[in-house]
């Protein structure tokens, strides 16, 4: 997946929540767009744990990403 592929999944209007599948198996959810900053090489995805005042921040390889999957927003 290219820096450009993501920016436009992310971006789309309206926004649908994602889910990033990578090559090591693991997941990572998009709920709203201005969680995720994208790079040229890695993307900032920011994580709220339940009851945390501030996220926590995961950088993820874009080259990693195989997969984007749309979620229903109730997911």
């Amino acid at each position: 997946m290219s820096p450009y592929e993501l920016h436009e999944a992310i971006k789309k209007q309206p926004f649908k929540p994602l889910r990033l599948h990578m090559s090591n198996g693991r997941t990572h959810e998009v709920r709203h767009p201005d969680d995720a900053i994208i790079g040229d090489e890695v993307v900032a995805l920011g994580v709220y744990d339940e009851g945390a005042e501030w996220p926590r921040i995961r950088l993820l390889s874009i080259i990693n990403i195989n997969e984007v999957e749309p979620l229903s927003p109730t997911r």
